[in-house]
């Protein structure tokens, strides 16, 4: 799979589920972290842990597993690490708060209107 691909099909699997607030950022030309940052969010902590759950079973499908995961436990901000792509899945709250879009404010956003089933 390629990069875009990668975040292609979360984005498909976070909007099939009801994940809110879906964002993609192209952030290559600012950090070295990542290429893309892929933001959504949940209203409850099942939810941001069974969205990450779904993301995970999709991409694993395709072959892709991440190479590290956190948050799982706590189910408030749970980050998926697939190298050039950061999966990151939030409660409500949380998401407000940390503000990552403010702090990544020259990322470049993507056009994900494609790969959305509820447009």
């Amino acid at each position: 799979m390629t990069v875009e691909e990668i975040w292609q099909c979360a984005v498909h699997t976070l909007d099939k589920h009801k994940a809110e607030d879906i964002k993609v950022l192209e952030v290559s030309q600012i950090t070295s972290i990542a290429d893309y940052f892929l933001l959504a969010s949940g209203g409850s902590a099942n939810q941001v842990k069974s969205l990450s759950d779904y993301v995970e079973e999709a991409l694993a499908k395709e072959g892709k597993v991440p190479l590290r995961n956190e948050g799982y436990q706590t189910g408030d901000w749970i980050t998926l690490d697939y190298g050039d792509v950061l999966v990151h899945v939030f409660r409500r709250e949380i998401r407000e708060f940390y503000d990552l879009e403010r702090l990544w404010v020259d990322a470049t956003e993507v056009d994900i209107t494609p790969y959305m089933i509820q447009q």
